[in-house]
């Protein structure tokens, strides 16, 4: 029994997590790897999706060994998918340009390491560039504490060309020895346990999402659940898109019929019957619902504590917004940069959000909130959807690259914010005389102190520094001649409007309204 238990037990291919600095060569990598083309697919030549891929690989001893690739996204704006990228996977590969160096999201992949806890390796890429310093790349390194063998660390460095393939295979070979050194092993007999990378919605087969198998072996006909939600194992699907029957450890699937959107980043265990994946997530339901009710009482202290700075909030103009994208890591990463959108007056406030065509129910979400916007990334416009926003004076907009979604939205926001009108001062000047009065009009003479005082400017009275009044100025005179403006040092004489008597000293100060 024991030795029919260990046969169970076998070797799995490592799953490895291509991370780094936006355009540091991450897709191109894995496309040379994969000697494929990704990058020219990709908007903008940016990977915008967490993509998992399996290839193989010979060794020097001419084995064949399989390994399981994660491309994650190298954008500021993709921090979350890059660390769900390093927790799923075994070992990491931070790619850092050789014209470069060490960038900031190159260290928030290697921070996502450190979480995960998985080794990893430094591939110095671009060597082939004109402009590529090895020697700076690696001081760069070490400024940064990351210490490489050859300068005082243990962690493996392989100078590559991902363009020409320069030095990748040294990198291959590194990368077995290590999953080797790790004694990667999974069990054949248990059922199939992982991650979800990825979630979409498809207008054909329904809700889907991407796993990535760490233990056991999925077959037909059996049930995955995830959080709260499952799917019968009906169309299974491997890296390439073709139809499957069974899987086993480190490979990526598509399943498709989901009962709800699945969470990315979220465990996945599979069952043999329909029964057991209910209780599965109707236990996962119960235990969510008792920590928010073990919460409850520190969330509306925080509401409390916040309660001035909501007060606060209040008196800003609100944008309602609509977002949808094409899958769930996406959604993530386009509400964490609209909501690094800091606007003085406005507050841009996420209503709805979804993934999947933009629908006609998703615009009739949006009627009724006065200056919404309905944002889609990567993602099309349904036509019923398109007719109804026309006619109800819904405005949809569809990007493919983050940052130019971030640029209009901003651009957007300000044309739709109402301009507050200030008051600026333009000009004070002090009372030195009093001449005449004549019902609400009273001549002084007096003395620009600052700025410039204009015929017809409505000024503020001031008496020893208290506001008194106001007035206007119906006529100025400087050297007994009629002029429209006065200006600093000057002295003057004005007919001035005021339903107050006006004494030797005020100050009156002028000011025009503006708006920001």
């Amino acid at each position: 029994m024991i030795n029919a238990k260990k046969s169970n037990i076998i070797e799995r291919p490592p799953v490895v997590a291509i991370m780094g600095h936006i355009d540091h060569g991450k897709s191109t990598l894995l496309d040379f790897i994969r000697t494929s083309n990704i990058v020219e697919k990709e908007a903008g030549g940016i990977t915008q999706h967490t993509s998992a891929y399996v290839v193989s690989y010979t060794t020097k001893e001419k084995k064949t060994k399989w390994i399981t690739f994660l491309d994650t996204p190298g954008h500021a704006a993709f921090s979350k998918m890059r660390t769900r990228g390093a927790n799923v996977a075994d070992i990491a590969i931070l790619v850092v340009s050789a014209e470069d160096g060490v960038k900031p999201q190159t260290i928030e992949a290697l921070d996502s390491i450190k979480i995960a806890d998985i080794p990893y390796i430094i591939a110095i890429n671009k060597i082939d560039k004109p402009g590529a310093d090895i020697n700076k790349t690696k001081s760069s390194l070490l400024e940064h504490e990351i210490y490489i063998e050859g300068s005082g660390g243990n962690i493996s460095c392989v100078e590559i060309s991902a363009k020409t393939g320069e030095g990748i295979p040294n990198l291959l070979e590194i990368l077995l020895l290590t999953a080797e050194m790790d004694e990667l092993t999974g069990d054949t007999e248990k059922n199939a346990e992982g991650v979800v990378i990825e979630a979409n919605v498809d207008s054909q087969k329904g809700i889907s999402a991407v796993l990535v198998i760490k233990e056991g072996s999925l077959k037909k006909g059996m049930f995955v659940a995830s959080g709260n939600v499952f799917v019968p194992v009906r169309i299974c699907e491997d890296f390439l898109g073709k139809i499957i029957n069974e899987a086993t450890f480190s490979s990526p699937i598509t399943l498709s019929g989901w009962n709800k959107i699945p969470e990315v980043g979220e465990v996945f265990k599979s069952f043999e019957t329909r029964k057991e994946a209910e209780e599965y997530t109707l236990q996962y339901e119960q235990e969510k619902q008792k920590r928010a009710k073990d919460v409850a009482g520190k969330v509306v202290k925080t509401e409390i504590t916040n309660k001035t700075e909501e007060a606060e909030e209040v008196e800003k103009f609100c944008i309602p917004i609509l977002v949808k994208a094409d899958v769930s890591g996406t959604l993530d990463a386009v509400l964490k940069e609209i909501s690094k959108i800091d606007l003085p007056n406005t507050i841009l406030q996420v209503i709805y959000t979804g993934v999947g065509t933009i629908t006609e129910n998703d615009v009739k979400h949006a009627i009724g909130s006065k200056d919404v916007i309905v944002l889609g990334f990567n993602i099309n416009i349904d036509p019923q959807a398109n007719m109804v926003a026309e006619q109800c004076g819904v405005h949809i907009k569809t990007f493919d690259i983050i940052y130019k979604m971030t640029e209009w939205l901003e651009q957007e926001a300000l044309l739709k914010t109402p301009k507050i009108e200030v008051e600026k001062m333009t000009g004070r000047l002090k009372i030195l005389r009093l001449f005449s009065k004549k019902g609400t009009c009273q001549i002084i003479g007096g003395k620009v102190l600052e700025g410039s005082i204009t015929m017809g400017a409505t000024v503020r009275i001031l008496r020893r520094d208290n506001l008194i009044s106001a007035g206007k100025i119906l006529e100025l005179q400087t050297q007994k001649n009629k002029t429209s403006e006065v200006k600093e040092g000057e002295e003057l004489g004005a007919k001035i409007e005021s339903k107050i008597d006006l004494a030797v000293d005020d100050t009156l100060e002028s000011f025009i309204m503006t708006a920001q």
